[in-house]
């Protein structure tokens, strides 16, 4: 089994992403006096989804990314992955901290979250595939 270097790689860059959220919900509670929870702060509460929804999606999808570059699948395939699932993270950010029903909002919130879905449920969809066919 080999070492999955291209998803490693892609989850490097997307490690610093995830760090200046974390960052900027650092910032914003310093900043509202928040030890816990978001003080009723709209921009807080902004940073803390931003940065929890990346938490909740990014580890599976690219371990489910890993697991199918580990399995031999092309590795254009890979980075076509992993770079779709960075677009679609640095999208999400921006639209959470814009107006419901803004264009931004639409761009980055809307379009970041479907298409991490989308990469989510086609990288489960192979890995499901392929488990099948070397069952």
């Amino acid at each position: 089994m080999q070492f999955p270097s291209i998803t490693a790689a892609w989850l490097a860059i997307l490690a610093l992403l995830y760090a200046g959220l974390a960052t900027q919900v650092v910032r914003l509670r310093r900043k509202n006096r928040a030890g816990f929870g978001d003080a009723g702060n709209a921009q807080l509460r902004s940073a803390i989804r931003a940065h929890a929804h990346f938490s909740e999606y990014v580890p599976i999808t690219a371990l489910l990314i890993a697991m199918l570059e580990m399995s031999g699948l092309p590795k254009a395939s890979i980075h076509g992955l992993m770079a779709t699932l960075l677009v679609a993270r640095v999208l999400h950010p921006f639209g959470m901290y814009a107006a419901p029903g803004s264009l931004l909002f639409r761009v980055g919130r809307i379009w970041g979250m479907t298409i991490t879905m989308i990469v989510m449920i086609a990288s489960a969809t192979l890995v499901l595939w392929r488990a099948t066919l070397t069952g």
